[in-house]
């Protein structure tokens, strides 16, 4: 489904000297049909009182789900643009790390939609997203 042959560093590179990499979002896996992260609770990403900061895991949701459909494209002839991102913050975070997973819900010809489950250290849901994204053919 992902494009052949990426790996895991090759994202994580990408991912460096951009927001990606200052909230420390570390892309830790790719399956045949997901992808998953972590993200560091920390100064980063916490919000004054303390708690993961709902930005955060949103910025981890979109992170997610636009690499996981730009490399389900041809990046020599497409590329994808979120059109839409929602999120539901079930429960907060202190400390640690939270991991976020992106599973596609709909590829079609010109949209895809995906769902990000983030959860803690515990396996236990802090918040749920969905992010759809426009497919846009390169022009030469």
């Amino acid at each position: 489904m992902f494009t052949p042959g990426i790996t895991v560093d090759q994202i994580n590179q990408l991912g460096k000297k951009c927001m990606v990499g200052h909230l420390g979002i570390e892309i830790t896996e790719i399956g045949e049909d997901f992808i998953r992260a972590k993200m560091p609770v920390d100064e980063r990403t916490k919000q004054p009182l303390g708690l993961l900061h709902g930005g955060a895991s949103v910025s981890l949701a979109e992170t997610l789900g636009s690499i996981a459909a730009s490399f389900s494209v041809d990046p020599s002839k497409q590329y994808c643009v979120g059109l839409d991102i929602n999120a539901n913050h079930i429960r907060s975070v202190k400390s640690g790390f939270v991991y976020g997973t992106a599973k596609p819900l709909h590829l079609g010809r010109s949209t895809q939609v995906w769902e990000i489950k983030i959860t803690n250290e515990e396996d236990k849901l802090v918040c749920i997203s969905r992010i759809t994204l426009a497919i846009m053919d390169i022009r030469n």
